[in-house]
């Protein structure tokens, strides 16, 4: 009896039964999408068979929920890459006590924004713009083909990398970590990516926060813009410095909807007043 061919996408029958249900899980993307943690609800919904087949004490398994329920956002073709690679790490933390658990959640957040600028150009920017023109060429001289090529130009190469790619990062990921993880590299990795994590973070936080005072003050004929004086001060100071205090708050358990609540008060009545 010849023995089956391995490839990089061979997984062992349990490996293999986990790794699809994280898989079609991890399609839905951005189906949760919300502004507290975007696409965080997915990410642990995605991870539930890991975490339910490595740990077996409740208290493991609520941690486990816990540090996957946070703020996640990449482009949907490589979300399952992440995945993959997390069950991966699940994997060895279930059985190395001794493993970093706080390394998970750091190499999570330092592949968003790589990952999302390679996912983006190559989906959103290139296939895209190449599925149109194909799709238009046909479809301007009446050609059913020229939707249908549309679809499955976007649709194939993505549906490709869903399926593929939680595959390969498990596979891989686990040997390459369990000998990062013997000779004492795992903990610079570690430490580069939460720096990676942070810088990423703060950068959401400048372009995605809009906050930014637009009243006007006449001083002795001259007209003093009080957010042209902040940013020459410090730019994106505002937006940076809201975040941290929403931050602040969430620490002290206050419910993320309160806050919401609160901030939709204070700009309505700053709009209202020609502040903000």
């Amino acid at each position: 009896m010849t023995k089956k061919k391995e490839s990089i996408l061979t997984l062992e029958k349990e490996d293999d039964k986990m790794i699809r249900k994280l898989a079609w899980r991890s399609m839905i993307g951005s189906g949760t999408y919300n502004y507290e943690n975007m696409q965080g609800l997915v990410f642990l919904y995605a991870m539930i068979p890991v975490i339910n087949r490595y740990y077996r004490d409740k208290e493991d398994r609520i941690a486990a929920y816990e540090r996957h329920f946070t703020l996640f956002n990449i482009t949907p073709a490589f979300y399952g890459f992440v995945t993959g690679l997390a069950a991966s790490m699940e994997k060895i933390a279930s059985e190395d006590e001794n493993f970093d658990i706080s390394s998970i959640g750091a190499i999570k957040s330092s592949l968003m924004g790589p990952l999302s600028g390679i996912g983006d150009s190559i989906f959103w920017g290139a296939l895209k713009v190449v599925a149109t023109g194909v799709g238009v060429q046909f479809a301007l001289q009446g050609n059913v083909l020229g939707p249908i090529l549309y679809f499955l130009i976007n649709f194939i190469p993505g549906m490709m990398a869903k399926l593929w790619l939680p595959r390969i990062s498990f596979k891989f990921g686990i040997g390459f970590l369990e000998k990062m993880e013997a000779n004492g590299t795992l903990a610079l990795i570690t430490k580069l990516c939460n720096i990676v994590g942070l810088l990423t973070i703060g950068a959401m936080a400048t372009t995605m926060v809009k906050f930014n005072f637009i009243s006007e003050w006449n001083v002795e004929g001259n007209v003093l813009n009080l957010q042209n004086v902040i940013d020459s001060i410090l730019p994106k100071m505002l937006p940076v410095g809201l975040t941290l205090i929403m931050f602040k708050y969430l620490n002290k358990n206050v419910k993320p909807i309160v806050l919401m609540l609160i901030l939709l008060v204070l700009c309505t009545l700053g709009s209202y007043f020609g502040i903000l």
